[in-house]
């Protein structure tokens, strides 16, 4: 399954890093995919979107 969220508050490659960090980090995530410019990261695996979003708003960046 593919997963898009939008992803405030990232402005360089940083916060790409960390958000792709933090992402990996949920259970069942397989890829993660962040883009600075679209502010938005593409995460494929068994997770839904609410835990991704509750993942990265334990962090500066918020996800919606």
């Amino acid at each position: 399954m593919e997963t898009k969220i939008k992803v405030d508050g990232m402005t360089c490659k940083h916060c790409v890093a960390t958000v792709t960090d933090v992402l990996s980090e949920v259970n069942g995530v397989e890829e993660v995919n962040v883009s600075l410019e679209g502010k938005s990261a593409e995460v494929k695996g068994n997770v839904s979107k609410e835990d991704l979003i509750k993942a990265l708003n334990e962090t500066p960046f918020k996800g919606s």
